[in-house]
């Protein structure tokens, strides 16, 4: 439950975050032409969160010794992910494209940080590497995106 609880308050807050901004200074902002819908984040975010807390979970359950350290990798990674949304979003109109180079750097240590937590969940629990797959392979197409409104915005 702990697991779940911590992804509904990431996601809520990086949804707060987005929905102030997002009919804002983004609906103007040059796209990547690859970019999905906006109605489309919603759903992805709200799956790839629950499968992070099942994944979380299965490695807490089998209390090895590599859970906690694996358990570490995963609580940075969460911190990331929600440090990115409110630099991407919130701080454009603040310091304009800066931020969106700021949110860049984020983002690339949050693929590092995912990384490491699905090398660390894997040996552990197989099905809890696997459950991280589609999450890294999102953030990795977000830092697509990313980078795109950092070069042409």
């Amino acid at each position: 439950m702990l697991f779940l609880a911590s992804s509904a308050v990431v996601a809520w807050l990086g949804a707060f975050a987005t929905v102030n901004n997002v009919n804002g200074w983004y609906v103007g902002a040059d796209k990547a032409p690859w970019s999905p819908p906006n109605w489309l984040f919603g759903p992805v975010w709200t799956a790839l969160y629950t499968a992070m807390a099942v994944a979380a979970w299965l490695v807490w359950r089998r209390h090895t010794p590599e859970s906690r350290p694996a358990l570490v990798s995963y609580g940075i990674q969460l911190c990331l992910n929600l440090l990115w949304t409110p630099t991407f979003f919130s701080l454009y109109p603040l310091l304009g494209t800066a931020a969106l180079w700021l949110a860049f750097a984020v983002i690339l240590g949050l693929i590092g940080a995912v990384t490491v937590t699905v090398v660390r969940f894997g040996p552990i629990s197989r099905a809890a590497g696997i459950l991280l797959l589609p999450y890294i392979t999102w953030v990795v197409f977000a830092s697509s995106l990313n980078l795109w409104a950092a070069l042409n915005n």
